[in-house]
């Protein structure tokens, strides 16, 4: 086979980038804007030794969970990788990743799985948007999304993804930009001013705030803009962000309030929470508090545990835990995403939460080798890399009873959970969490216990030695 040739392929399986996998003479190829179960004719575009790229040219039969995309850009646009694939279909496919993951690269070979925690609608999700700027082919001012792999922009102001007031927002920083004829920013050249559009809000509260990126230090009349963008119902604030790097990163250091408040207000459960601009905040609120609630169930919490919370951002598992545990220690390596969290904490009112600087891997070993502090429960929510081994090692030396492993990617989870299960734990249990419908992103949220716990209660119950100690005992049903 060689590229140019026409192959027929069903697809069995999706690639962790959206992509249809299915075989031809042996050979794996990977095709755009198919779904599991098509039958489709597709054009080979690169091959490799053991496998190769093609494009879908047309479907000779089209699977059962196919629909129609609502988004009209949904193929081009590189958000959705499978808005054309059933919902149902969706957590099918999200639920299996999982669970191979488990045991094709953790080892595991029966995951105790809780079935997967879908939304009940997977549009209109999102509480934040980032919408870059620049010129169409023919010299229009364009807001959207990128194409998948490239910068180019595909024009789209009402994602299905987003909040609606997200179309309202772009047309009145677009016509200011027409009506004073400011420029967008060209990567190419570096010149330009208007970089990005970027939206938060608030699903409980009901707040908006804007962000305008900018390679500058303001934006001509802005008064006026500020005047525009502050009739949009819900706006609570309006930010300038500075940045002027050739680089793929969107955001700047530097913020400028330009009008209304530096922040908006969310809940998550009971916990009230400021989001900056600068803020890692959770995208999905709604399932957001479904994924905390299964971490705060698995943490088993009974109001006497010291808990440590890895990776902790602005502190919102943190604070959800706290309201359960005796105290709470919070580590993050971004400052001020730690300001953020003591903020969170006092807003709430919620003592019994400290926060560190620094990166996991470092304060976590220190504080256990210098101050000999312990941990009951160990949370961690790492970024999609996982966790650096110094921090599983630590975790291990600790040996909390329960370790929670909130993850957002199932290969990294499935690794880090291998290391753990070599080393006197086990997983209890398992359970998906759809974040992020219509992608082929999921969390997945995991419960640890050391085995020795489950060994020594299981033998005491076999023998009939039911005297346990009151330590043993708690330690018993905390393992249960």
């Amino acid at each position: 086979m060689k590229k140019d040739d026409l192959i027929t392929l069903t697809i069995e399986d999706l690639s962790s980038e959206g992509l249809g996998v299915g075989r031809s003479d042996g050979v794996t190829f990977f095709v755009k804007d198919t779904v599991i179960g098509d039958v489709a004719e597709a054009r080979i575009m690169k091959m490799k030794k053991t496998y190769g790229y093609a494009r879908l040219t047309r479907l000779l039969e089209e699977s059962p969970d196919r629909v129609v995309p609502p988004c009209p850009v949904a193929r081009q646009c590189g958000g959705c990788q499978i808005q054309a694939m059933s919902y149902q279909a969706q957590l099918s496919f999200k639920e299996k990743k999982v669970r191979s993951s488990l045991q094709r690269i953790g080892g595991i070979e029966n995951p105790p799985m809780e079935p997967i925690i879908g939304m009940e609608t997977p549009f209109r999700y999102r509480n934040k948007a980032q919408y870059p700027v620049g010129r169409d082919r023919e010299g229009r001012l364009t807001a959207g999304f990128y194409a998948g792999r490239t910068h180019s922009i595909i024009a789209c102001r009402d994602c299905l993804l987003g909040i609606e007031a997200n179309g309202q927002i772009l047309d009145i920083v677009l016509a200011h930009m027409e009506k004073y004829h400011i420029e967008p920013y060209d990567e190419q050249t570096g010149t330009g001013l208007v970089r990005h559009i970027m939206t938060r809000a608030g699903f409980r509260t009901g707040q908006i705030m804007v962000c305008l990126v900018v390679n500058g230090r303001s934006i001509p009349h802005s008064e006026e803009l500020c005047a525009a963008l502050a009739a949009v119902p819900g706006m609570a604030g309006v930010t300038l962000n500075s940045n002027f790097e050739k680089t793929n990163v969107i955001m700047g250091r530097r913020l400028k309030l330009l009008w209304g408040a530096e922040y908006i207000e969310d809940l998550i459960g009971d916990v009230r929470f400021c989001i900056s601009p600068l803020s890692f905040f959770q995208v999905n609120p709604r399932q957001t508090q479904k994924l905390y609630e299964k971490a705060l169930e698995y943490a088993g919490l009974t109001g006497q545990e010291t808990v440590w919370d890895l990776y902790c951002g602005i502190g919102t598992i943190s604070l959800f835990l706290a309201q359960k545990a005796r105290q709470v220690y919070g580590v993050e390596i971004v400052s001020e995403a730690i300001r953020d969290a003591r903020r969170n904490a006092e807003l709430n009112g919620i003592r019994n939460a400290e926060f560190y600087v620094g990166r996991a891997e470092d304060v976590l070993p220190q504080k256990y080798a210098q101050e000999g502090i312990h941990a009951d429960v160990i949370v961690v929510d790492p970024p999609r890399k996982g966790c650096e081994e110094s921090v599983l090692e630590t975790m291990i030396r600790m040996q909390p009873r329960r370790i929670v492993y909130v993850s957002c990617d199932s290969a990294t989870l499935a690794r880090d959970l291998k290391y753990l299960c070599g080393r006197g734990y086990e997983v209890r249990s398992v359970c998906p969490v759809d974040m992020f419908g219509q992608t082929v992103g999921t969390e997945t949220v995991c419960l640890l216990t050391r085995s020795d716990i489950r060994q020594h209660m299981e033998a005491k119950l076999t023998t009939g030695e039911m005297d346990l100690t009151m330590a043993e005992s708690k330690a018993a049903q905390m393992s249960v």
